[in-house]
C-alpha cells in the first residue's frame, strides 16, 4: 500500500512510536473484494497515525489508504475551500471535535454507514450511522512534582484562570487551530461565563503547542498548563518523563473524536465500501487496541484497558466539565473571536 503523510502545520518532534498490531480478527481486504482508494483527513498526531497505517496496509493489503495530517482548526478551513469549489479531497474524516461532525451533516456531505458493534459503544453516535466516536481525548491539567508542589498551583480549570500565583507562567493550546481547544473554551465559557476569557488574559497565559508546553514545565518556565492528557501520558512512557496530570476538580473536558465517510457526490475516490470496512475496523477491538497505544481511551464498553498510566476511563467520567456539541457548532466564530480578543491579542 503507497502511504502519504501531507503535513498541514508542523508539531515539535515527539518520541517514536511502534504499535504490536497483532494478527488481525477479520479476513483480508482481498478477501471481502475491497480495492481502489481512499483518502483520511485526520488531527490525531502523524507518528500514531503512521504506526496505524502499518497496521492497516496488513488488514487492508488491497486498499491504497492515504492520510492527510492537519490540526483541526486547519483542516476545517481546508474543507472550507474545497467546499466552496465543488468537491471535497477526502473520503473519511477523524478530526478531534465532535461538533463538526454536526455541521459537514447539516451540510449534506456525510454518507451514513451501519456499522455491527453500535450497541459496544460507550458514547454517543448518530444513530442514521452519519457519525461514531472512535477515540477519547480528556483535556485536563499537568504540572511538574519535581519543581512545584501540587498545593501551590491551581488543581480546578476555574483557579487556572484566577489563581495569581502562577500569573505568566501558565500555557493552553489555540482554539483557533485545536479542536480539542475550541471544545474546551466552550465548555469553560458554559460554566464561568465569557469572563472566564477575560481571566485568562489577565493571567497572561501562554498560547502554546503542548509540546513546547511540557518543555516548559520541565524547565520550571511554566507552573501549571491545559493540556491533553495522552500529551503527558506519552511523554511519561517514551521520555520517562516525572510530570503528571492533574485531573480538574471542577471536571475533566472529555471530547469523544468522531470518525465520518464522505458520500459520493462529494468523495474524490467513491469508495464506500472501503469506509466502512475501516469504520468497522477502528471501532473493533484490534482498531481501538491501537487507540489505547496511543494513549487514547477507547470508545467501546467492552475494552477492557486504559492508556499507560491514565486512571480508567469510568473513573474520568465520574466528573466532568460537559460540552454542548450543538452551541459549539453555533458560536464556533464567536467563541474564536472573544477568545481572541481577550487572550491571544495580549
Amino acid at each position: 500500500m503507497k502511504k502519504m503523510f501531507l503535513m498541514l502545520c508542523v508539531l515539535a518532534a515527539v518520541g517514536s512510536l511502534l504499535f504490536a498490531g497483532g494478527a488481525a480478527e477479520k479476513p483480508k481486504a482481498g478477501d471481502e473484494g475491497l480495492s481502489g482508494k481512499l483518502v483520511i483527513y485526520t488531527s490525531m498526531y502523524d507518528d500514531v497515525i503512521e504506526a496505524i497505517d502499518e497496521t492497516l496496509e496488513e488488514v487492508f493489503p488491497t486498499v491504497d489508504i492515504e492520510f492527510f495530517y492537519g490540526g483541526t482548526g486547519t483542516l476545517q478551513a481546508k474543507i472550507a475551500a474545497e467546499f466552496a469549489a465543488g468537491k471535497l479531497g477526502c473520503d473519511m474524516l477523524m478530526v478531534a471535535d465532535p461538533s463538526y461532525a454536526l455541521e459537514l451533516k447539516q451540510m449534506g456531505v456525510l454518507q451514513p454507514i451501519m456499522i455491527n458493534n453500535a450497541a459496544d459503544l460507550a458514547f454517543d453516535y448518530d444513530k442514521e450511522g452519519y457519525w461514531y466516536p472512535v477515540r477519547i481525548s480528556n483535556m485536563v491539567l499537568a504540572y511538574n512534582p519535581a519543581k512545584y508542589s501540587k498545593s501551590d498551583i491551581p488543581n480546578s480549570f476555574y483557579d487556572f484562570a484566577y489563581d495569581k500565583r502562577v500569573e505568566g507562567m501558565i500555557s493552553m493550546s489555540n482554539p483557533l487551530t485545536s479542536g480539542t481547544a475550541l471544545d474546551t473554551i466552550s465548555a469553560l465559557k458554559d460554566k464561568y461565563g465569557y469572563e472566564y476569557f477575560t481571566a485568562l488574559g489577565n493571567q497572561k497565559v501562554k498560547i502554546e503547542s503542548g509540546s513546547v508546553a511540557l518543555t516548559k514545565l520541565e524547565t520550571g518556565e511554566c507552573k501549571v498548563i491545559m493540556i491533553l492528557e495522552e500529551s503527558v501520558l506519552q511523554k511519561r512512557e517514551m521520555d520517562k518523563s516525572k510530570i503528571e496530570v492533574i485531573y480538574p476538580t471542577d471536571g475533566t473536558i472529555v471530547v469523544p473524536s468522531p470518525i465520518m465517510s464522505i458520500n459520493d457526490q462529494w468523495s474524490p475516490n467513491k469508495n464506500s465500501a472501503a469506509a466502512k470496512a475501516v469504520t468497522e475496523w477502528f471501532l473493533s477491538d484490534e482498531g481501538q487496541a491501537n487507540i489505547v497505544k496511543a494513549w487514547m481511551h477507547s470508545v467501546s464498553s467492552k475494552y477492557p484497558n486504559h492508556p499507560y498510566d491514565a486512571i480508567p476511563t469510568k473513573e474520568i467520567l465520574k466528573n466532568t466539565i460537559p460540552v454542548d456539541w450543538q452551541a459549539t457548532v453555533t458560536l464556533r466564530e464567536e467563541l474564536r473571536t472573544k477568545f481572541q480578543e481577550a487572550v491571544a491579542k495580549k
